[in-house]
């Protein structure tokens, strides 16, 4: 009788005399098997293996271990508020448990959450969508992601302001696009000058990205800094813009935001992403949106249903809470804002006081963005903790030395720059600013 043997490799036979195996075999010849196993092929896509890692998570994990070994770590690197949900929303979240509103919803997202939106953005923004216009997704994150591989090509260009948030590059290199990175300098208030965007144009250019207020720098665009912008975009055909409004609500007077979409001419060109995570603290909710022309919003759509599916039933529920809070996120928003610009004006006070920091206000979000070149390069160190050659090495040593964690602002495309987030509560940040100070004032300047 013979039998197939399956096998990963070539089969070898190998005879054994009969009393090597015992009586039973006697007088039979026997033949065993020797099977050569091959390697797996460990290979990944290419352009996964290109993606670089977030620095922001990397620096947050870091401080939540050192936590748990009983360090006492204040953090300034997460980009997430300090608050809880309003009780509104929450509210919607568990009456949305109660009544079994837990099933799937439509791939884009329930029509209650897709017109709350339409409703905000034309109440507040001045801009007119249907909902067949807007795909609800699980965060904003996914929505911007989603949105750059509708529209990119292999080997189209992505114009990504510097300083930027980390995602930005690593997306357009997932959607086979090319990021350009345009320098934005502290001197220009980090923001794009129309000089800068021409410079940086070519045939290939598809995606300029946009974010006001801005992650990591707090800068704020004004009305006439995007006309310039618009009237550059309008001469080439081919370009389109993202506009990342996320940190809309969290803005500080007298500055205002303005929606890229909204002006003349740049509503076919514009892809608008917002979403619930930073001015309704719900970052847990995982719930953001892009409004965009029906033919980008149809592409993301098909994008998500081959991908995750719609957002969570119940995160779409507590949505349209959020939207029914009143102008601007209503009174719960505006709570956190005014905490959030008590926190800025104290850090900035603070930052400001120390030599060999260069600081632009933010008008914005809730990060600032330092520049602080003059405590490491080739000949800077501190005793105790040696050479601080980049910022990377500041951030370890302000993390292990200071025990404050911040964001090294090369992850950002600023390395002479650190992030730090004032999404911390007062007692927090005064500990903060304390142990920076007498940290800084150690190191031994480049």
């Amino acid at each position: 009788m013979c039998h197939s043997i399956a096998s990963t490799g070539p089969i070898q036979l190998q005879f054994l005399h009969p009393e090597a195996l015992g009586t039973s075999t006697a007088g039979r010849r026997v033949y065993v098997t020797t099977m050569h196993k091959k390697e797996v092929d460990a290979t990944l896509n290419p352009r996964v293996v290109a993606l670089k890692l977030s620095k922001t998570m990397a620096l947050t994990d870091l401080a939540s271990s050192m936590r748990e070994r009983g360090v006492d770590v204040v953090g300034l690197a997460a980009g997430e508020p300090d608050f809880d949900t309003p009780s509104q929303i929450l509210d919607a979240g568990m009456e949305a448990l109660r009544t079994g509103k837990t099933h799937y919803t439509p791939n884009a997202g329930t029509h209650a959450l897709r017109q709350a939106i339409c409703n905000k953005l034309e109440q507040e923004n001045g801009l007119e969508y249907t909902p067949s216009q807007v795909v609800v997704s699980n965060g904003a994150k996914q929505s911007i992601w989603q949105a750059v591989l509708a529209v990119c090509s292999e080997n189209d260009e992505v114009l990504i302001p510097a300083p930027f948030w980390v995602s930005y590059p690593e997306m357009a290199k997932l959607a086979g696009a090319k990021p350009v990175i345009v320098d934005c300098p502290a001197q220009d208030d980090f923001l794009l000058t129309p000089a800068a965007l021409k410079a940086s144009l070519t045939p290939a250019s598809r995606l300029l990205i946009l974010c006001s207020p801005s992650n990591p720098t707090g800068s704020v665009y004004s009305r006439k800094d995007l006309e310039a912008i618009a009237e550059i975009v309008a001469d080439h055909p081919r370009l389109m813009v993202l506009s990342d409004e996320i940190y809309e609500h969290i803005i500080y007077a007298p500055a205002e935001h303005h929606s890229f979409a909204a002006l003349p001419g740049m509503y076919d060109r514009t892809l608008t992403v917002n979403g619930f995570s930073k001015a309704f603290a719900m970052t847990g909710w995982r719930l953001g949106y892009l409004a965009a022309p029906h033919h980008v919003a149809k592409a993301a759509a098909a994008i998500q249903s081959q991908s995750t599916s719609g957002a969570s039933s119940i995160a779409q529920h507590a949505g349209v809470a959020a939207l029914q809070l009143g102008p601007k996120g209503g009174q719960p928003v505006q709570h956190m804002r005014e905490a959030f610009q008590q926190r800025r004006d104290f850090v900035v006070k603070q930052l400001q006081q120390i030599p060999g920091v260069t600081l632009v206000e933010p008008k914005g979000a809730f990060y600032c963005l330092p520049v602080m070149a003059s405590f490491f390069g080739p000949s800077a160190s501190a005793d105790g903790f040696g050479a601080i050659p980049d910022a990377d090495a500041l951030c370890r040593y302000l993390l292990e030395v200071g025990q404050v964690a911040t964001v090294p602002g090369d992850a950002f495309g600023a390395p002479d720059c650190i992030r730090i987030s004032y999404a911390a509560s007062m007692a927090d940040l005064e500990k903060a600013m304390e142990r920076l100070s007498t940290a800084l004032r150690k190191v031994i300047p480049n």
